[in-house]
């Protein structure tokens, strides 16, 4: 099996951190290729840069189907917390595509329980409201934080952010989120280090998006 893992953001440290996330979780003899935005945002945390955001995640997909035409994927996962360009690249896309968003509050609400949203970035609260909104979910929302420092700079620095995470996680569950979605490229792979600090379950956005990009491609 072969994923494509796109991640609109320009940082190319951000799509390494996300690779090596994503194959913590992966089927042997599952291969990733990873690609960064040519253009756009370091890393999405506005309105503005999800707007472009969703432009680059398309060129990077017409770039990589061009590139790899001899071996074609067999799925697509969109690595970018609010999936931007994730129903136009279902549209041309003849594989299943992923979003990160959908696949991490879709297996949160199938456990049949509140969940909670934990991000870096503070523009994000309303557009995470709206995006769960669009899938009807919002009845199981219990609590979205937000952090102070963006997912890029989670990832550039995760140790400095731990207490923030935690402290933000522990709050969307005294709200009652009873499942607690690290959300965002730049958080991938912190739910070891926190977990211990947390007292409800969490999931990885980046490692929820591969198991159903695996299970998509399988089917």
């Amino acid at each position: 099996m072969k994923l494509l893992l796109i991640n609109p953001n320009t940082t190319a440290a951000v799509t390494d951190t996300v690779l090596q996330a994503a194959r913590a979780v992966a089927s042997p003899g599952t291969e990733l290729v990873g690609v960064t935005g040519r253009f756009g945002a370091a890393y999405v945390a506005s309105r503005a840069a999800y707007a472009i955001a969703a432009h680059a995640a398309l060129d990077a997909w017409a770039a990589a189907e061009a590139a790899h035409k001899v071996a074609p994927f067999d799925a697509v996962l969109l690595a970018c917390f609010g999936d931007p360009g994730l129903e136009a690249l279902q549209e041309l896309s003849a594989v299943p595509v992923i979003g990160m968003a959908d696949a991490a509050i879709r297996q949160a609400a199938s456990q049949g329980r509140h969940f909670g949203i934990v991000t870096g970035g503070k523009n994000w609260d309303p557009m995470l409201r709206e995006f769960v909104a669009a899938r009807g979910l919002s009845s199981q929302l219990a609590s979205i934080q937000t952090v102070v420092p963006t997912g890029g700079d989670i990832a550039r620095n995760p140790n400095a952010a731990m207490s923030l995470l935690a402290d933000a996680c522990i709050a969307a569950a005294i709200e009652g989120a009873e499942i607690v979605i690290l959300a965002g490229a730049g958080l991938a792979g912190l739910t070891p280090s926190l977990k211990d600090r947390v007292g409800v379950p969490l999931i990885d956005s980046v490692q929820a998006a591969m198991q159903a990009a695996e299970a998509r491609a399988r089917a």
